[in-house]
């Protein structure tokens, strides 16, 4: 069962986030359904429901991740952290294809994490697409504050 956050604090969330899943970038205000708060360490593996253990996270990416913190990196043969937006700079892991529509890994971590979450799933990438037809997309660089 979801735990039920504050408003206060998801509208915390949501706002250091620029209204951008932290993971896809896509934006929330433009969706049917509203993005998810994500535990980045789980409750379960000793995370809290402080500020700095939350993120926001589109339904599908929030259910990718699930409770995974680190995969398996087959190019590595090694284990790879995923992506956390408190600890990692976004800029540093991904970058966009040149029109914008995937995000391309640049270190094992963002490899891992466009895997696991399949951030560049068909549907996202039309949404995307539409999103830069209306110049919603891409988002400004380094849109999420820490």
């Amino acid at each position: 069962m979801p735990r039920k956050h504050s408003p206060s604090l998801q509208e915390q969330v949501r706002q250091r986030a620029s209204y951008l899943c932290e993971y896809c970038h896509t934006n929330e205000r433009w969706q049917y359904v509203r993005f998810t708060i994500d535990h980045l360490v789980p409750i379960s593996e000793g995370g809290t429901d402080a500020l700095n253990n939350l993120a926001l996270a589109c339904f599908h990416c929030n259910r990718r991740k699930s409770n995974q913190q680190a995969v398996f990196d087959e190019m590595t043969n090694e284990t790879a952290a995923i992506f956390n937006p408190r600890l990692h700079e976004w800029a540093e892991h991904f970058i966009w294809s040149s029109d914008g529509l995937t995000i391309l890994p640049l270190t094992a971590t963002g490899r891992v994490t466009i895997e696991r979450l399949n951030l560049n799933r068909e549907r996202i990438r039309y949404i995307r697409a539409a999103d830069a037809e209306v110049r919603r997309h891409p988002p400004p660089k380094d849109p999420i504050q820490e």
